[in-house]
């Protein structure tokens, strides 16, 4: 006979599963924060690398950009969720798992994986509105000091006002951005022009991929806020917590290969390869090459906002995930406290942003040879081996999408150390 009081437990849990695992607008505002953390620099930049390549590479690429992006942020997240301690980071995941001293390696990794990109969005940020104030604006250009500096200084003031105003930033942005591109990517219809459909030699095709990965990794990585958005899940939603996080990641994942890859499409499609390799020469977003080679007003007003709002939302995202690394390094190696860690953090990360805003250097290279193979250790490498290492994550073991994982972080990897040795 069933005992009726247990029935009604039962009933009741079930009830509170199902509210829990319905779809809320705390949900939609992680994917917007997650989808606002990827379009950034990385995506403004890619049309003019995968278009140079031509249209074969860009093919191929369309196609596995969804796997490699779901799949990987999907195992980073399990990863961070497979800790015992309710309320740990990501610094606090990998020492546990791999101990002190690698927990410490891998830390340092991480943080190194993210830095950069910091970088490469204070010099984006600053070449972007010096553009609009010279091209569009018709002003003088600011000295590159002051405007750098109030830039990232204005950005950084955003993360210090909290977790909340960080996502009521986000919302705000992310929301005019995904209807801007989208209107964009629709509006350059009319100026597209038949590619020419040159299918390269099977040597010419490998060698393009394989040093395109690490700017297609880089480009829709959203890493930064993932040690973040997995313990706020965890709060929010306790033992749900994986199932839910690996839900917003998937549409995540799903809304930026839609987004993003029309928008590349149709600015290949606008732009020949001359005009590819000049805005990578001119160190400018592709958005900003547009608004400044052609004559049409609608383009030359959007496109510079459009590169401003990816870049702010992008850098938002991921300074959070720069300064929790930092704290954690910094408070797990030295006898600072939380609160002068935090001051530590919050000077050396503005300094050096601005330090490279100043000096200007090749954004494509920066991806191509740092940012894109960093990322790709500590995204998609880590978490693999980690799946054959801790116990909670054998489950995964032998699974396909690990391989495959796997396989695309060494090939990223890899064009690392050709760049290196070339």
């Amino acid at each position: 006979m069933i005992d009726k009081g247990n029935a009604q437990v039962s009933d009741i849990q079930n009830t509170l599963t199902a509210k829990k695992s319905t779809w809320t607008s705390y949900d939609t505002q992680w994917v917007l924060s997650l989808f606002g953390t990827a379009v950034g620099a990385g995506i403004l930049f890619l049309p003019i690398n995968l278009g140079i390549g031509g249209m074969v590479p860009l093919i191929i690429m369309a196609i596995l950009a969804y796997p490699m992006t779901y799949l990987a942020h999907r195992g980073f997240t399990r990863f961070v969720l497979s800790s015992r301690r309710p309320d740990a980071d990501f610094t606090d995941v990998v020492v546990e798992h791999f101990g002190p001293a690698a927990g410490q390696g891998i830390s340092l990794l991480y943080f190194l994986s993210i830095f950069p990109v910091l970088l490469i969005y204070g010099v984006g940020l600053t070449n972007t509105v010096d553009s609009f104030m010279v091209n569009q604006a018709d002003m003088a250009s600011m000295p590159r000091a002051w405007l750098s500096g109030v830039l990232v200084a204005g950005l950084i003031a955003i993360m210090l006002a909290g977790e909340k105003a960080m996502l009521r930033a986000f919302s705000i942005m992310v929301y005019p951005l995904v209807a801007i591109l989208l209107f964009l990517s629709i509006y350059l219809m009319p100026s597209w022009h038949v590619p020419e459909f040159i299918i390269p030699s099977l040597p010419s095709l490998t060698s393009t991929l394989w040093l395109a990965t690490p700017v297609v990794i880089f480009s829709f990585s959203h890493v930064a806020a993932l040690s973040s958005f997995a313990h706020a899940q965890r709060r929010h939603y306790g033992k749900e917590a994986t199932s839910k996080s690996e839900d917003i990641v998937r549409r995540t994942s799903i809304m930026l290969i839609v987004f993003v890859m029309l928008f590349v499409i149709s600015c290949i499609l606008t732009l020949s390869p001359d005009q590819l390799a000049q805005a990578k020469e001119q160190n400018v977003s592709v958005l900003s090459y547009l608004a400044n080679a052609t004559d049409n007003p609608f383009i030359a007003t959007l496109g510079p906002i459009v590169a401003f709002i990816a870049i702010t939302s992008s850098f938002i995202g991921h300074f959070l995930g720069a300064r929790e690394s930092l704290i954690g390094m910094l408070t797990k190696s030295t006898s600072l406290s939380q609160r002068h860690a935090h001051g530590i953090c919050i000077l050396v990360l503005f300094l050096s942003i601005w330090a490279v805003s100043i000096i200007n250097p090749s954004i494509l290279g920066m991806m191509e040879a740092l940012s894109g193979p960093v990322i790709a250790m500590i995204l998609f490498i880590m978490p693999m081996i980690a799946v054959y290492k801790v116990k909670s994550l054998h489950i995964y073991k032998g699974k396909l999408s690990t391989f495959f994982v796997l396989a695309t972080g060494a090939v990223a990897v890899s064009a690392l150390v050709f760049k290196l040795v070339q």
